[in-house]
């Protein structure tokens, strides 16, 4: 392993994956900072339609950003492979091949979805109040997606190289110029939702350019020279392969939360903003989960890259575990005491009676996905992205969408029928996963994946 990266195939488990994991962690409680801190100083200065505006919009751009999340967990699984495999030259033409790709993406993305903005607001029934500030808040935040995605790329890079650490460094930066500029252009300019899209992309590309300096001050394996950015046929095709399941089956469950979204916005703004507002707690509960994924991931990576299967089950049973403590903490407070969470946003009476129904519900699924999460980045790592893709995909549209409308529309009429269908729907995630993992044909999955890849 060279001096860029860290071996994950040696050691002790318990602590390279709290050591991995906890930057990790941290770097995307930081990144989930920006939509709140967003959304909370829209809140503080304008009204429920600002809010709305802000989470629709904020919807949106998640869809848009799940489109390429394959790309990077492609790119970091095939990383993560040959480091363990000791293959330096693979990791350089990789890390090329993967930027080349979101310089690509990136402008395309940004044009198509300037576009479209207009449209896919009206498809989701966008309350007329709020539409206007919405519609500003997703053009603004669609010219920054090349920004976002190499900001993102270089993350996923030093990730599957064993780093967790330099990117909490380079988002963190980014989330203090974020609320400066959100309390500037929102808070004393007055900008209100157009605004704080302008903060983010502003902040996000400012992230990109120190790290890009940072790393090339510190002789990164890859120089970011003009003619290393070029794309190498096969592992393109092999970033794709195993990326583009991932990114299938994220776009299609953020959909499914785009089709609750419209339910609940027919129900009034009230609801919508309470959704909204929950939404943003919910990903700071998933966090633990979240981040112990890409970290189990990652070692699962380079341990199967250098033939460690048992390493690879133990990450996955310690990672569930540290997992499941962190989502007990969140999921008793939802169930004790929601309102302390909707005053965070000086929601008015009715969204916080509406939030707090919402927010009882869906808090079951806290417990569910610290299983379903590290499961995930367990068959990733392994190479069993389309694995993964099928049982998300099942679980969304058998699950999770037919209940949204049973439970919330022909039994109860109500937002806690609305939040119950996405514990349910993980429920089913879970039982498919085991039965996967008990078949042992995991083992197996990276082995013409890392052959084909090396004739390159």
């Amino acid at each position: 392993m060279n001096h860029n990266g860290k071996d994950l195939t040696q050691g002790s488990i318990y602590k390279n994956l709290l050591y991995f994991a906890t930057p990790f962690l941290l770097a995307n409680f930081v990144q989930a900072l920006y939509g709140t801190v967003d959304m909370a100083v829209v809140g503080w200065f304008t009204d429920a339609s600002g809010i709305t505006a802000v989470s629709i919009g904020s919807q949106i751009m998640t869809i848009v950003n799940s489109l390429v999340t394959g790309v990077t967990m492609g790119g970091t699984i095939l990383i993560a492979q040959f480091l363990g495999a000791q293959q330096q030259g693979h990791v350089k033409d990789t890390i090329g091949t993967m930027l080349t790709m979101f310089l690509i993406i990136g402008t395309v993305l940004s044009i198509v979805m300037f576009l479209l903005c207009p449209w896919l607001l009206i498809l989701l029934q966008t309350p007329e109040k709020a539409f206007v500030q919405a519609l500003h808040y997703t053009q603004i935040a669609a010219c920054g997606i090349l920004f976002t995605l190499l900001y993102n790329g270089i993350s996923a890079v030093l990730r599957g190289m064993g780093d967790s650490v330099r990117p909490l460094i380079f988002i963190t930066v980014a989330c203090i110029t974020n609320i400066l500029l959100d309390l500037i252009l929102v808070g004393a300019l007055k900008q209100g939702a157009a605004g704080a899209a302008l903060a983010t992309i502003l902040s996000q590309g400012i992230s990109m350019i120190l790290a890009i300096l940072y790393l090339k001050r510190k002789d990164f394996v890859f120089d970011f020279k003009l003619r290393s950015f070029r794309i190498h046929k096969r592992k393109a095709l092999q970033i794709i392969r195993l990326g583009l399941p991932i990114s299938l089956q994220e776009t299609m469950v953020n959909v499914s939360f785009l089709i609750i979204a419209a339910t609940v916005n027919t129900l009034g703004i009230s609801a919508a903003a309470a959704v909204g507002i929950a939404g943003k707690f919910d990903g700071f509960a998933m966090l633990p989960a979240s981040a112990l994924s890409g970290a189990i991931a990652s070692m699962v990576g380079q341990n199967i890259g250098s033939k460690r299967p048992d390493r690879a089950i133990k990450t996955l049973k310690i990672g569930i575990a540290f997992s499941f403590v962190c989502a007990l903490f969140f999921f008793f407070w939802v169930q004790l005491a929601p309102a302390s969470i909707l005053q965070l946003f000086k929601a008015e009476d009715d969204v916080m009676i509406a939030g707090a129904e919402y927010m009882r519900a869906f808090g079951f699924d806290f417990l569910m996905v610290s299983f379903v999460f590290c499961m995930n980045g367990f068959f990733n790592g392994c190479g069993s992205t389309m694995f993964s893709m099928i049982n998300g995909l099942l679980s969304t549209f058998l699950v999770r969408i037919p209940l949204v409308f049973l439970l919330g529309n022909l039994l109860t009429s109500s937002l806690f029928g609305i939040g119950l269908a996405a514990p349910l729907a993980s429920l089913l995630s879970i039982i498919v996963g085991l039965c996967y993992l008990k078949s042992a044909r995991w083992k197996h999955a990276n082995a013409r994946l890392i052959t084909e890849a090396y004739t390159s």
